[in-house]
């Protein structure tokens, strides 16, 4: 096993993807390279993270609490779970971020596992060294996810192909800047061929 090696998937939930409550537009049709990373690193036997908006109904990330958003992702609603065409493998890990009605919560590093363990005290146990990081939204969650990671001094790689933004603008201002910080753009293709060759 590439033991160094990791996949985060960002927020792959109904209320971001098309007809949910904060839906980025085609959203949806990044499913497909989701599931295809997924089931490569789970293969590989390679750890796989899964982050989730987790809210409470009333947080200072919605409007009426004085934040941008509308309500989306309250817990243990519709709209916060994961879209049913999302292969998640039973091993991959499930991240819940959001949950503090005091913070917004947009990163993985700023989420919690199923057990309440800080997903930075989390990756202390583990020999975690590279990230590939994709999901919704490129130009928020995405974008605060690369960052962190960056600033965490691990090793980033943007999944190009399994990442969506809220607007086309800002979400390549986004990629801009994180590969300006050092994450390094890839696709499938690249990924299957450094993997394989790790592997082998």
């Amino acid at each position: 096993m590439i033991s160094y090696i990791a996949l985060i998937m960002v927020d792959m939930q109904n209320d971001f993807l098309p007809g949910g409550a904060l839906g980025v537009p085609e959203g949806d049709k990044i499913i497909p390279a989701v599931n295809q990373y997924t089931r490569f690193f789970s293969n590989l036997n390679l750890p796989v993270y899964f982050t989730r908006d987790w809210h409470p109904e009333e947080t200072v990330h919605f409007k009426q609490g004085g934040g941008p958003w509308p309500s989306h992702c309250i817990q243990n609603t519709p709209g916060a779970e994961f879209h049913p065409d999302v292969f998640i493998p039973d091993k991959a890990e499930i991240l819940s971020k959001g949950m503090d009605p005091r913070y917004d919560g947009y990163s993985a590093f700023d989420a919690r596992s199923k057990a309440g363990k800080r997903f930075p005290d989390l990756l202390k146990d583990r020999d975690i060294s590279t990230f590939y990081i994709g999901g919704i939204a490129t130009d928020y969650c995405v974008r605060a996810t690369c960052l962190d990671a960056l600033k965490e001094g691990f090793e980033v790689y943007v999944l190009r192909d399994a990442i969506k933004g809220v607007k086309p603008e800002d979400s390549r201002k986004a990629i801009e800047e994180i590969t300006t910080q050092g994450a390094v753009p890839v696709t499938f293709s690249e990924v299957e061929k450094s993997l394989k060759k790790l592997k082998n």
